[in-house]
């Protein structure tokens, strides 16, 4: 492969779509700027300061956050369920976090915490509390616990997702405001958002990174990182604790954006291998570039109107994982 003869090759090209990715996004948009006011706004103060350094590049920031985090709790996942089929909602992380924000505009909170509003949190905390309780089910199975967590989240994801839609048949006035959890939107994103995010990925990453070799011994299987000597149940609860934390954060955020979570640690796989470190981190840089990609495509392809980027994930995300499905030669656990 070309990346193992040129280890240096991915990186660059990387870095190079990253940057590329991040001052188009400060550049692009409703109101058109030359290369040179772009570079005085960000540096000098010109004209269109306000509108870079407060609505654009906070955005693409919290696109290239939220991109990372769920591409490096899908890394996470699959290696936890060693299937590379697994995403980070798979645990009815986005389902919690719809019924959550839906719950909050049905009984009609409007209350912020440190600038965020009920919906965010709510969102945040029913995520965190179905996973727990999805957790401590499955827990109470000792053979098999991936598989049973693995159904578990499916079945309670099924029915938070049953009793969302319930609450909108209730309330058909609140479906408006639910469509940013449903579908995913970064337009009211701004740097109170990415400061929430940002230290708690940049935790998670530094975590994953320091435990990966635990993560590679359970690849081989329970029994086989017991014999190694890996803590199998404590490194399991911190791997998922970690990718819930992740998903949760996102959700909250961003609302619900599906696919990069899967198929960004699933490409990147093919590219790196299967060693959780590398794995981790480039998974973690590339679903960041991708989703600032794919939030440019979703505010500038029918400007002024904007696309949830939701819809251009799974747009571009459906085609392209079943093209690495049929990828001849590859076999997929």
């Amino acid at each position: 492969m070309s990346s193992q003869r040129k280890p240096w090759l991915f990186p660059a090209i990387l870095a190079l779509l990253t940057v590329a990715a991040l001052l188009l996004s400060v550049k692009i948009g409703a109101v058109r700027m030359s290369w040179q006011e772009v570079r005085a706004g960000l540096f000098f103060g010109g004209q269109y300061r306000d509108i870079i350094l407060h609505l654009r590049l906070p955005r693409a920031i919290l696109a290239y956050l939220v991109g990372a985090s769920l591409a490096l709790s899908g890394a996470i996942l699959q290696g936890y369920f060693r299937n590379s089929l697994a995403d980070p909602f798979i645990l009815g992380v986005s389902s919690g976090a719809s019924l959550g924000a839906v719950l909050s505009l049905e009984i009609g909170l409007t209350w912020t915490v440190f600038g965020f509003s009920s919906q965010s949190w709510l969102a945040f905390l029913t995520s965190l509390l179905l996973v727990a309780t999805v957790y401590l089910i499955s827990e109470r199975r000792r053979l098999r616990q991936g598989e049973s967590l693995l159904l578990t989240g499916i079945a309670a994801g099924a029915m938070a997702s049953a009793l969302t839609s319930f609450l909108l048949f209730r309330r058909a006035d609140a479906y408006e405001q639910a469509v940013f959890w449903l579908l995913g939107s970064f337009s009211l994103s701004g740097w109170k958002e990415v400061w929430l995010i940002f230290p708690y990925f940049l935790l998670a990453l530094i975590v994953s990174e320091y435990f990966a070799t635990e993560m590679n011994l359970l690849a081989l299987g329970d029994e086989v990182a017991q014999s190694l000597g890996c803590p199998v149940r404590a490194t399991r609860r911190l791997f998922l604790f970690l990718a819930t934390l992740l998903a949760s954060f996102s959700v909250a955020v961003a609302g619900i954006i599906g696919f990069v979570g899967l198929i960004v640690p699933h490409s990147v796989r093919l590219i790196v291998g299967p060693d959780h470190r590398p794995l981790f981190f480039y998974s973690a840089l590339t679903g960041g570039a991708m989703l600032v990609w794919c939030d440019l495509v979703a505010r500038t392809a029918f400007s002024p109107s904007e696309i949830p980027i939701g819809v251009i994930t799974a747009a571009l995300g459906a085609p392209f994982f079943i093209y690495l499905l049929n990828w001849p030669g590859k076999k997929y656990s």
